[in-house]
């Protein structure tokens, strides 16, 4: 299969999750600025899950682009990260319904958790599957490390929920910080490779 059908179909995909997650928001009744105060945790939840989906995306487009030929295997592997990044909306919209709950941000965490190894599962397998150059090998074994740490944040954010559950939002935004700037060395990793 061409790797292109294989982005496409994952970006649309992302596309639909986003779509999906800012359609659950609800506008206020009101008409005074302070009426906006209701949908503040939903709309935290949004940008929270938005900036998420927008990491898988950004670094999915990295990852398929050291990728020569799909397989099955990294096939199947892509739908399972999609499966669970598929996931994530209806854990935000049940976070932001329940205002922060500890059943909802555990299950909100299990989500983030599963989307963690996902991704996992597929960059070792495309890793063992491809030959990097050793600038990319580099580069990818940063977010290797990164997405690891990510995993144990997301992991701690279970127990956490049920002490307290804004600790395991603070959990989330952490990761979320540790994401939030693209990592510089993929791209010059990208441009070395090609020189």
């Amino acid at each position: 299969m061409n790797k292109n059908r294989l982005e496409a179909f994952s970006d649309g995909m992302l596309a639909i999750i986003i779509t999906i997650m800012v359609l659950e928001i609800k506008m206020p009744h009101g008409h005074e600025l302070k009426d906006l105060l209701l949908v503040l945790p939903a709309f935290f939840c949004y940008v929270q899950s938005f900036w998420f989906i927008g990491v898988y995306w950004n670094n999915h487009h990295h990852l398929l682009h050291t990728v020569k030929k799909v397989n099955g295997k990294i096939m199947v592997l892509n739908m399972l990260l999609l499966f669970f990044l598929s996931l994530v909306p209806i854990a935000t919209n049940w976070v932001s319904e329940t205002e922060f709950a500890p059943v909802p941000v555990a299950v909100y965490a299990v989500v983030l958790l599963t989307c963690g190894l996902g991704w996992t599962a597929l960059q070792n397998f495309i890793e063992k599957e491809s030959d990097w150059t050793p600038p990319i090998k580099k580069a990818m074994d940063r977010q290797t490390r990164k997405g690891w740490i990510s995993v144990v944040l997301y992991g701690a954010g279970i127990p956490f929920a049920f002490y307290n559950p804004f600790i395991s939002e603070a959990l989330f935004v952490l990761v979320a910080v540790m994401w939030l700037l693209p990592d510089k060395n993929i791209e010059k990793a990208f441009s070395q490779d090609r020189d």
